[in-house]
């Protein structure tokens, strides 16, 4: 089983006038234990000793893209995976956008971790294209987009929740006239034929948001259809408790913002996406977004983790 995890963790973990978080990112990675880390907003991890110092600490291997205009990305691979071929997705994203193909006994998995453009809808529908052009370069049938997609899914009703949003920030996600919601980034990864493991996994049957440590909102025993019937449908729900937080299976799958993380942009949002190719999504076994404990301080993102049925070649 290949447990996966993509996580922004704000500027790097450190703030220019705040607290380091970086021992909390660390501890969270932790406690998660992922194989697969898809991480973004790695401001600094491109300074000599700082990628490696952090993968050394988390017991991974790390694989970064560096950054012409934003903050790189990166992913870390944990032993005995295989890396098969490493790279950055050559293109003149935002922020970044990088490959690793893994060795698995189904075939070679490639897995992109990327941060698409904060600002406009137009530059992320783009960077979405760009991303298009790297699943379908990679080999066999096995491929996972992970990341901070930063803009709202086309299958929900986002109007009120965008329009709680400061006017600064609500433009991000509205198109040019103004009115209409901007999710033409994630339509296009979709209309590719890359499925939203989110919805394919049907949403939690039972959310829980407690300030406790390691809570987890998740879908479990996948692996029977039956298992998942009758789970509430996140793209048909809406609700919040309170400025930005959710309550109950409407926002179980929302990854924007923590509770004191900071994130003032976000009004209780899903931006956070694994998006993989149909006989990717076939294995899908369990879907987690994280909360609770240290997560809702050591970023303004959750960490959202999924189970895949996949060992190592």
């Amino acid at each position: 089983m290949l447990r996966m995890m993509t996580w922004n963790i704000r500027t790097g973990g450190r703030d220019r006038t705040g607290p380091d978080r970086r021992d909390l990112v660390c501890r969270v990675v932790a406690a998660q234990a992922p194989d697969v880390l898809a991480v973004q907003e790695l401001r600094g991890f491109d300074r000599p000793g700082v990628l490696a110092g952090f993968a050394d600490l988390v017991g991974m291997r790390p694989y970064l893209a560096r950054t012409c205009f934003g903050q790189p990305v990166a992913v870390l691979v944990r032993p005995p995976w295989r890396i098969r071929s490493a790279g950055p997705v050559r293109r003149p994203f935002h922020h970044a956008a990088q490959r690793v193909e893994l060795a698995t006994t189904a075939g070679p998995l490639t897995v992109l971790s990327t941060h698409l453009d904060p600002y406009t809808g137009l530059r992320r529908r783009v960077e979405a294209g760009w991303l298009v052009g790297a699943v379908r370069r990679a080999p066999g049938e096995l491929a996972l987009l992970a990341g901070d997609l930063n803009t709202l899914d086309p299958g929900t009703e986002h109007a009120d929740r965008v329009a709680r949003l400061p006017a600064a920030y609500r433009r991000r996600h509205l198109r040019r006239d103004g009115r209409t919601v901007e999710t033409r980034a994630v339509a296009r990864l979709l209309a590719a034929g890359l499925v939203d493991l989110w919805t394919h996994a049907g949403g939690p049957a039972d959310p829980t948001y407690a300030d406790g440590p390691a809570d987890a909102t998740h879908v479990a025993g996948l692996a029977d259809p039956t298992h998942a019937a009758g789970l509430a449908d996140p793209t048909h729900a809406a609700g919040s408790a309170g400025p930005g937080h959710a309550a109950g299976p409407a926002g179980a799958g929302l990854t924007a913002p923590t509770r004191h993380g900071g994130g003032v942009e976000f009004s209780g949002m899903r931006l956070d996406y694994l998006l993989g190719t149909p006989a990717l999504a076939a294995r899908l076994r369990d879907f987690h977004v994280v909360r609770g404990g240290d997560t809702e301080y050591a970023s303004d993102h959750y960490p959202v983790v999924a189970e895949l049925d996949l060992d190592p070649a």
